[in-house]
């Protein structure tokens, strides 16, 4: 039997809802290996003591560290997750691209294509609109290449 090889993920900002969604959803995900966990709050703090539920999984010894780029590149990770809110993911977007990681961003940073329609939505100008006619929208049913090819996908 082939083993497949698993890649080594980010999650930033996975101590709020949706980061620990993706945390019960990768922890034992057979294509995953996750190197990184980060929290502004949680920093310095274990997986498994702020999420006792996950105690059991693999990976669950990881700490959370702050969401520097730097050091989530450190971690070997090659694709990140980003649960953070719209107007912050995108400058954490960058900064990943920028080192080479694969980014997944959750929130509404990259859905839109047009700045001036992010504009209209969220009160205010884009903050890294020369990447949003990179980002694909990350509908499987009908991008499914895109979304292999792409190195920054748009969470629907």
């Amino acid at each position: 039997m082939r083993r497949m090889n698993r890649i080594k993920t980010a999650i930033v900002g996975a101590s709020g809802y949706s980061g620990m969604e993706l945390l019960r959803l990768l922890l034992g995900h057979p294509r995953v290996e996750l190197v990184a966990v980060t929290s502004r709050q949680e920093a310095g703090r274990a997986l498994d003591e702020v999420f006792p539920r996950f105690r059991k999984a693999p990976g669950a010894q990881l700490t959370f560290m702050a969401p520097d780029p730097q050091a989530i590149a450190a971690t070997g990770a090659q694709a990140a997750f980003l649960a953070l809110p719209h107007g912050v993911a995108a400058d954490i977007a960058r900064a990943l691209l920028e080192r080479g990681l694969r980014v997944i961003d959750l929130s509404a940073d990259f859905r839109l294509r047009d700045a001036a329609v992010y504009e209209e939505y969220y009160g205010a100008a884009h903050p890294a609109a020369d990447l949003l006619g990179e980002a694909v929208y990350g509908l499987p049913e009908i991008r499914l290449e895109a979304i292999r090819a792409a190195r920054l996908v748009a969470s629907p």
